[in-house]
């Protein structure tokens, strides 16, 4: 069974609360359920993790690199600006597993600000715009 790391960037702690009109009503105990369910449904291991922490989310990345996990990153607010996530993340796809950028909303409908990751360009593919079920076609993604 491959194991697969589900990494979560900052205030995706707060989802349910936080801008439901934006992000979705589910909070995130919801949203580790429904990746984990979909996951053994995949037959894969996932274990669904978040931080506001860059240097904790760099480790993490760091982490799948030592033990050859693919990887679902939600890098959140570092996607616009984070350079040291972006050469973490770089090292996964370096090893040969496979990086793929989530969004619970489509960036590009957003704030001008939003519309550069700079994730994107070392990632595998991205995923944005589909709410929690970003997480699931990714995960269904790694299978093909």
């Amino acid at each position: 069974m491959s194991k697969v790391l589900v990494l979560n960037g900052p205030n995706l702690g707060r989802l349910g609360s936080r801008e439901p009109d934006i992000y979705g009503a589910v909070d995130y105990d919801g949203l580790v359920k429904i990746t984990s369910s979909k996951a053994a449904e995949l037959g894969l291991e996932v274990e669904v993790r978040q931080t506001d922490s860059e240097s904790e989310l760099i480790a993490w990345l760091y982490e799948s690199v030592d033990n050859g996990y693919d990887v679902i990153l939600n890098p959140a607010a570092f996607t616009h600006y984070s350079y040291a996530v972006r050469d973490a993340a770089v090292q996964v796809t370096k090893v040969g597993k496979r990086l793929i950028e989530v969004h619970l909303s489509n960036p590009h409908t957003r704030e001008e600000f939003r519309h550069t990751s700079v994730i994107s360009g070392v990632a595998t593919g991205v995923i944005a715009g589909f709410g929690v079920n970003s997480y699931t076609l990714a995960l269904t993604a790694l299978t093909n």
